[in-house]
C-alpha cells in the first residue's frame, strides 16, 4: 500500500474539487432522517411508530427516485436535475416544521423521490473524470468521505433539534440542501469524459446493462448495507442491555474509523478484489461477533476484521457498475445503485430489530452476517454471466470534460 495513488488521483483536474463539495454537500442529505425522527418524536410529540412512518415514506420515495434523476441526468443532463430537486427540498426542508403529521408523511415520500442525488452524481462524475485504472483509488477515497459526512450529518442534526428546535433545525438543512444544489450546478461536473462524448450518441437499450449479473451485484451492494445497519443496531443494544449507553458514540465513532482505514489501505493497493469475496468475509467476520460478551471494548475489537472491509466492500460495488454499465447509462446505473443501499439498511432495521427483541443481540449479529453470505451465494452463478466491460479512456487529459 502507498499513498502515491491518492497523490495521482487528486492531480487529475476537478478531482479534487469535487471530492471537497461532494464531502460538504452531502452533510445535509445526512441529517435528513434524523431530523425528521427527532422533529416528530420532541416536536410533535408523536411517538416513535409515526417517526419510523415518515422515516420510511421518505426512504421509499427515495428508492423510487433515485434512478429516475439518473435516467434524467443521462438524458437532459446535469443542471436542469440539480435545480429542480434543490428546488424542491428548499421549499419542503422551509416548510416542513409547520405541517400537521397527515401532510408531512405525504410531503416527506414526494420530498424523498425529488430527493438531490448528490451520492450518486459525485460517484457518476468520478466514473467520467478519472482514469480507469485509477478509480478504485477514486472510490475508495469517496466511501471514506462518505463515511465523514455520516458522522457529521446526524450529530449536527441531533444538536440542533435538542438545543434550537424544530424550526431552526430545518431552515439550516434547507440552507444546506440550497448551497450544496447551486454548488453542484455552478461546478457542473461532467457526467461522461470527452472520450465517451466524443463517441456517438445512441440510446442504450436496459437490457444490455441491466443483466442479471447486474442485478445479483445489487444485491451483493444491498446486503453489505443489510450487515451494516444490523451490526449498528447490535451493537447499540449490546451496550443498552449492559448499561453502557454513555460510550455508544465513541464506540460508533471508532467503528467508523475501522472503515475508513480499511478504505484507505484498498485504495493504495496494486489491485482491487471482487465485491463478491469482500461482502462475503464481511458476513463471515460479522457471525460470530456476538461471542465476544457484552463489554462494549471486546464487541469493539471483534468488529474490527468486519469493520476494515466496510468501506472496501462498498467502493468496489461502485467501481464495479462503472466498469460494466455504458457511459449513456451510467446516472440510471447509479441511481439503482443507491437504491439498492436504501433496501439492504431499510428491511436490515427491522428484522435485526426483531431479533434482537426475541433472542439478544448476539444473534443479530449473526444472522446479518449470515444474510450477507447467503447473498453472495445467489449471486455467484450469476456473476459469471457478467456483462463485458465497457472501453473507458486510461490518460487524464481525455478524462474531463467541464462544457
Amino acid at each position: 500500500m502507498a499513498i502515491e495513488p491518492y497523490r495521482r488521483l487528486l492531480r487529475v483536474p476537478g478531482v479534487r474539487t469535487l471530492l471537497l463539495v461532494g464531502l460538504l454537500a452531502r452533510i445535509p442529505s445526512t441529517a435528513t432522517g434524523m431530523a425528521l425522527t427527532l422533529h416528530v418524536i420532541h416536536s410533535m410529540d408523536a411517538g416513535f411508530v409515526k417517526a419510523g412512518l415518515v422515516t420510511a415514506t421518505s426512504t421509499i420515495g427515495m428508492a423510487i427516485g433515485s434512478p429516475l434523476s439518473g435516467r434524467f441526468v443521462d438524458k437532459y443532463g446535469l443542471r436542469p436535475v440539480l435545480i429542480t430537486t434543490t428546488l424542491a427540498q428548499a421549499v419542503f426542508w422551509s416548510t416542513a416544521w409547520a405541517m400537521p403529521y397527515p401532510v408531512l408523511v405525504v410531503a416527506a415520500f414526494a420530498a424523498g423521490v425529488l430527493a438531490l442525488p448528490v451520492f450518486s452524481v459525485i460517484r457518476q462524475c468520478l466514473a467520467a473524470m478519472v482514469p480507469l485504472d485509477q478509480r478504485r483509488s477514486g472510490f475508495s477515497l469517496d466511501s471514506m468521505l462518505v463515511e465523514l459526512s455520516y458522522m457529521t450529518g446526524p450529530a449536527l442534526a441531533v444538536a440542533g433539534i435538542t438545543t434550537a428546535g424544530s424550526g431552526w433545525t430545518m431552515a439550516v438543512v434547507a440552507a444546506g440542501m440550497i448551497g450544496s444544489g447551486t454548488a453542484l450546478t455552478i461546478l457542473n461536473p461532467p457526467t461522461r469524459s470527452a472520450e465517451e462524448l466524443e463517441a456517438p450518441q445512441s440510446r442504450v437499450p436496459r437490457a444490455q446493462w441491466l443483466t442479471p449479473a447486474f442485478i445479483a451485484l445489487l444485491g451483493t451492494a444491498a446486503a453489505a448495507t443489510f450487515i451494516l445497519t444490523a451490526s449498528e443496531l447490535s451493537l447499540v443494544a449490546a451496550m443498552k442491555h449492559t448499561g453502557q449507553v454513555p460510550w455508544v458514540g465513541l464506540a460508533v465513532a471508532i467503528w467508523c474509523v475501522y472503515s475508513l482505514a480499511g478504505g484507505f489501505i484498498y485504495g493504495g493497493l496494486s489491485r482491487g478484489f471482487s465485491p463478491l469475496l469482500l461482502i462475503a468475509l464481511m458476513g463471515a467476520l460479522t457471525i460470530p461477533v456476538g461471542l465476544a460478551g457484552a463489554d462494549w471494548r471486546w464487541l469493539l475489537l471483534a468488529l474490527f476484521p468486519a469493520g476494515v472491509l466496510c468501506a472496501p466492500a462498498l467502493s468496489s460495488t461502485v467501481d464495479t457498475a462503472s466498469r460494466w454499465v455504458p457511459a449513456a447509462a451510467r446516472g440510471e446505473a447509479m441511481g439503482y445503485h443507491g437504491t439498492a443501499l436504501l433496501i439492504g439498511g431499510a428491511t436490515s432495521a427491522p428484522v435485526a430489530g426483531a431479533i434482537i427483541d426475541r433472542y439478544g443481540p448476539g444473534w443479530a449479529f449473526a444472522a446479518a452476517g449470515a444474510v450477507g453470505v447467503l447473498m453472495v451465494l445467489i449471486a455467484l452463478p450469476l456473476w459469471r454471466r457478467r456483462p463485458t466491460a465497457t472501453p473507458q479512456p486510461t490518460l487524464p487529459e481525455k478524462a474531463r470534460s467541464f462544457t
